[in-house]
């Protein structure tokens, strides 16, 4: 059976006291000669009361919201109200006892005996209120995890759902533009299409792949590019077999090689060359992938290509600081796109 949070509560309140009053009453039965009932009584009023005092704090804690307050605001009213509750757990006792004819007024009101009486009840009242504001720290700290995982996984999903669309417009342009020039490369290319497709469905619900099956989209995508490009494109691929098993984030890959095709290789009248690196260095995945061209990082956002933005948001909701991509102009005309991922996702 399932145990809710309010039973759980009232499971701790019980255990809890009672705990603690067996421990103070098993101090007394080795100070004691002699036990009366009135002490067993007395023992089992005090763990009531603690059970039932603490009880009307948490709920004066919940009514009031101290939870919503600073340390400075929230220490003061803590021992302020742990005092008047240690003070009123004394006094009960001594009602108690008073009316019971156990009371010793010599004893139980010398200075001393008062100063200790309230100031141990008071105690445990402070490590109560301690416990409980430390348990609910964390649960709110817990939820608040939570809910962060969930706007990542939504947001990722976000960014996951825009690549199909965004890719399979650009690839029917690849196609269209064949069509009328060359039919039988254009049906060449919508069987290239299709396996894309049908390897991007499959993962369509994955947060990472194997680089391996990336790669195989990436291989499917290039080739469907060739038959666009035909000779104008140049395709070199060295990828390490350590990094076949690596996982990354699907279609991640396949994006930065379109970008490097689209705003790169189209716009050069001789074409030119995309290539496809990946090496383990360390405890990282080293993707880096080179295209002819020029990076104008000065360029808007809109006109540098989609696949960059989306890039950059789904490695900070997946890796936050831990991965690293970088976009520059290595050479004159040939433009470096890199990704650094730890390799242990």
């Amino acid at each position: 059976m399932q145990i809710t949070k309010q039973r759980a509560y009232w499971l701790c309140q019980i255990l809890g006291w009672s705990f603690w009053g067996l421990l103070n009453f098993a101090a007394f039965l080795m100070q004691s000669e002699r036990v009366e009932i009135a002490d067993l009584f007395g023992a089992i009023f005090q763990v009531a009361f603690y059970i039932g005092s603490s009880h009307f704090l948490r709920m004066q804690i919940k009514r009031k919201k101290w939870f919503t307050f600073s340390s400075i605001q929230l220490i003061p009213r803590i021992l302020i109200a742990d005092f008047l509750l240690g003070l009123t757990n004394y006094f009960s006792l001594i009602l108690v006892s008073y009316l019971m004819g156990t009371l010793i007024v010599s004893i139980e009101l010398r200075s001393i005996n008062i100063f200790l009486g309230i100031l141990g009840p008071s105690a445990m009242y402070f490590l109560w209120s301690l416990v409980y504001f430390t348990y609910h720290y964390f649960e709110e700290y817990n939820k608040s995890l939570r809910y962060e995982a969930v706007i990542r996984d939504t947001e990722l999903n976000n960014l996951r759902a825009q690549l199909n669309p965004h890719f399979i417009f650009n690839s029917l342009n690849s196609i269209r533009a064949l069509v009328d020039e060359d039919p039988r490369k254009s049906k060449s290319a919508i069987t290239q299409l299709s396996n894309i497709l049908r390897n991007s469905l499959q993962v369509d619900k994955k947060k990472l792949v194997h680089l391996q099956d990336e790669m195989t989209t990436v291989e499917d995508y290039l080739s469907l590019e060739s038959i666009r490009y035909e000779e104008r494109l140049n395709i070199e691929l060295e990828i390490s077999r350590r990094t076949h098993k690596v996982k990354i984030p699907p279609l991640m890959i396949q994006t930065l090689v379109e970008n490097g095709i689209k705003h790169g290789i189209s716009k050069l009248k001789k074409g030119g060359t995309i290539n496809v690196m990946a090496r383990i260095e360390g405890d990282f995945l080293v993707v880096q992938i080179r295209n002819s061209g020029v990076y104008l990082n000065n360029k808007p956002s809109k006109n540098r290509g989609y696949g960059l933005d989306n890039t950059r948001k789904r490695i900070e909701l997946i890796y936050g600081d831990q991965a690293r991509f970088t976009i520059k102009n290595e050479s004159e005309n040939t433009v470096l796109t890199e990704l650094v991922l730890p390799k242990g996702y």
